[in-house]
C-alpha cells in the first residue's frame, strides 16, 4: 500500500512540473495572430500570395501547413508547437504572423485546438456561393486525380462513402458538407468573440481585390499604405462544362434547407 501511496504521489509532482513548465515555457513563446481559416476553393491562394507581400505580415514557408486538422500532431504531447512553428521565422521582425489552412474552418476538431493554442488569434474566412464552391473543388479533384467519379455521382455517394470514415471527416469526400457553413460558424463563434472573426464574400474579393486586402490589413492592424498592391491570379481551374442546370437545382434546395 505504501508503495502504491508512493507512486500516485511521485505521478502528482510529475504532472504538477510538467504543468509549471507549459505555463511557464508556453506563455513566453511567440503565438501566431491570425490564419485563414476557409473556405477551399473561394481565393485563399490569392489571399496568401497577397499577405506575404506586406512587408508587416510574415507567412509560413508553405501555404496549408495541415496542422490543427491532422490528429497526428496531436499523438504526442504538443505544449509547446515546435512542430508548427519550425514553419515560421519568427525573427524576421514582421508586426504580425499567420497561415493559411481552408479546412480550418470546417474540420470539426479544429476550433477547439486553435482556441488552445491562442485564444486572441484573429481569424479570416473567405465564404464562397456553396454550390459553385462544391462544384470548383470537384474540377480541381479530377484534374488533380484525387477522384474520378462525374459530379452527380461524387455528390449522390458522398454521405455514403463519409460515412465509411466515421468519426473521422474526409478532406476529399466533403464537396456539399464542406458548404453548411452555418454550423462550422457557430462552431467557431462557442470559442471566439465575433470581433476576433472577419468574414469575406468571396465574390468581392474577386471584383475589388485592393478594397478587400485593405478590410483585412485594418483587420489585422498593419499599415495598409505600406502595401503596393498589383492583382494576382492563383490557383485558377478551366471547367470541362458548366454545372448541369438540375443537378444545381438539387443543391440549391440542399443549403436552401439547411
Amino acid at each position: 500500500m505504501k508503495n502504491f501511496f508512493n507512486y500516485y504521489q511521485r505521478l502528482a509532482q510529475f504532472e504538477l512540473f510538467h504543468r509549471r513548465i507549459k505555463r511557464y515555457i508556453g506563455n513566453k513563446q511567440k503565438r501566431l495572430d491570425f490564419l485563414g481559416i476557409g473556405v477551399a476553393k473561394a481565393g485563399t491562394s490569392a489571399l496568401h500570395d497577397y499577405l506575404i507581400q506586406h512587408p508587416q505580415i510574415g507567412m509560413g514557408d508553405t501555404k496549408e501547413i495541415h496542422f490543427f486538422d491532422r490528429s497526428q500532431h496531436y499523438l504526442l504531447p504538443n505544449w509547446f508547437y515546435f512542430r508548427y512553428h519550425k514553419h515560421f521565422n519568427f525573427n524576421s521582425g514582421k508586426k504580425v504572423y499567420g497561415e493559411i489552412t481552408p479546412v480550418y474552418l470546417y474540420w470539426r476538431s479544429a476550433a477547439a485546438r486553435i482556441w488552445e493554442y491562442n485564444p486572441k488569434i484573429k481569424l479570416i474566412a473567405i465564404l464562397r456561393n456553396p454550390v459553385d464552391r462544391a462544384y470548383s473543388q470537384w474540377n480541381m479533384n479530377i484534374q488533380n486525380g484525387r477522384i474520378s467519379l462525374p459530379f452527380n455521382e461524387a455528390i449522390e455517394y458522398e454521405t455514403e462513402r463519409a460515412k465509411r470514415m466515421l468519426p473521422y471527416q474526409h478532406h476529399q469526400y466533403s464537396l456539399i458538407d464542406r458548404g453548411y457553413y452555418c454550423a462550422q460558424i457557430r462552431e467557431y463563434l462557442r470559442f471566439f468573440p465575433k470581433n476576433q472573426l472577419l468574414f469575406i464574400q468571396y465574390d468581392r474579393f474577386k471584383s475589388h481585390p485592393k478594397e478587400t486586402l485593405d478590410t483585412i490589413f485594418d483587420f489585422l492592424q498593419v499599415d495598409k499604405s505600406l502595401y503596393n498592391y498589383s492583382p494576382l491570379t492563383a490557383n485558377v481551374f478551366n471547367y470541362e462544362k458548366n454545372m448541369d442546370p438540375e443537378i444545381r437545382k438539387t443543391l440549391i434546395n440542399i443549403y436552401y434547407n439547411e
